[in-house]
This record gives structure tokens, C-alpha cells and sequence, in this order.
């Protein structure tokens, strides 16, 4: 029987987050219960895989994909890490990609607006980094993202003097990223980007 540490990576631990993710209404406890997740499925050792193969098997990502609809800055953020770490598994990156990615791009700021939400430059990072690790060896993923309009925010971003230093380095590397998928090269070109675009930042 598992004990000590080994509690908190049971299939129950992983139920009950998705519950309290599920049916709270409360802010805080949505970002402390993302946070958990986001905690138990970081790194590479077996316990983190195990835990990022749970959540998929409980159709757990389908319910953080949701809440990245929140309208707190917070709860954004911890899902946005969450959803990062746990598309470290295979599977879970092609799903994320799949459903994710709309609502990851509209969570960033336009030319005309930091966000719908005004998201603070840590979140704005978070949901950048997120992306980034989606498209990363995902050529598919990528294309997703050419598909929900999300160049023309990256690139705003990326050469924006009015957005953070971080933001706009991490908008740089999601486009260099992007750019080194030699088959979407002809798609980005007929809708108007080129190089340049994609050159990062520093």
C-alpha cells in the first residue's frame, strides 16, 4: 500500500483535484487545486508521468482547458503551467494542441489591448511557454496554432515596445519555433509572413 509522499500520486488524489476544479466557484481554490496538478505532473521522474496519464484518464483536460476561460488572472496562470507540464506525455500534447489552442491564443494580448482580461506579464509568459511546449516536435500542433490567427499575436507581441521583455522573448521563441517546421513554411508565406517575422528577438 502506497504511503507517505506516495499518497499524493494516487488516482483518488488526481479525482478529488478534478472535482474541486469542476465544481468550485471560488478562485483561490481553483488555482490551488490547478496548482496541485501542475506540481504533481512537473518533471521527468515516474510518479509526474504516471500523474499526467491519470488526468487524461480521468478526462481531466478537458475541464483545465475550460478554465482557461476564467476571468481570473490566477486561475489562467496555474492552468496555463498545468497544461504545459502535462503535455510532456505524448498523448496528452496531441489532445491540448487539438483543443487548447484557441483558447490559449485568446488569452494573449492584441495590438489593440494587453488581453481581454488585461492578464498580468507572468500569465501572459505562462500561456506563451505553454504554447511553446505544445508546438515543440509537433509540426501539427503548429499548424493548429497558424489556424486559430495566433501569428499575427505572436508577431504583434514579439516586436512590441510596449510589452515586457519577457513577453516579447517568449512570443519570439514560440515564432522561431515555428518557423523551423520547414512544411508550413508555404502556408505562412501566402498568408503574408516571412522571415523576418519569425527571427527572434533578444
Amino acid at each position: 500500500p502506497p504511503a507517505g509522499f506516495e499518497l499524493l500520486y494516487q488516482p483518488d488524489v488526481v479525482r478529488l483535484y478534478l472535482s474541486i476544479l469542476t465544481e468550485s466557484q471560488n478562485f483561490n481554490t481553483l488555482e490551488a487545486a490547478a496548482g496541485a496538478l501542475q506540481n504533481l505532473s512537473a518533471g521527468n521522474w515516474t510518479w509526474s508521468t504516471y500523474i499526467r496519464a491519470t488526468v487524461r484518464k480521468e478526462r481531466g483536460l478537458p475541464v483545465l482547458v475550460e478554465l482557461l476561460q476564467s476571468d481570473s488572472d490566477k486561475v489562467v496562470r496555474a492552468v496555463s503551467i498545468a497544461l504545459r507540464n502535462l503535455s510532456m506525455d505524448r498523448r496528452n500534447k496531441d489532445l491540448i494542441g487539438s483543443y487548447a489552442m484557441g483558447e490559449l491564443v485568446r488569452n494573449l494580448p492584441s495590438r489593440q489591448q494587453r488581453s481581454a482580461k488585461n492578464l498580468e506579464e507572468d500569465t501572459v509568459v505562462a500561456v506563451l511557454n505553454t504554447i511553446h511546449e505544445i508546438i515543440t516536435d509537433s509540426s501539427e500542433n503548429a499548424r493548429s496554432l497558424i489556424q486559430t490567427q495566433g501569428i499575427q499575436k505572436l508577431v504583434a507581441i514579439s516586436k512590441s515596445s510596449s510589452q515586457s521583455p519577457r513577453e516579447t522573448k517568449a512570443a519570439s521563441h514560440v515564432l522561431q519555433m515555428i518557423w523551423s517546421y520547414k512544411e508550413l513554411r508555404n502556408a505562412l508565406q501566402k498568408d503574408g509572413w516571412n522571415k523576418s517575422h519569425f527571427q527572434v528577438k533578444m
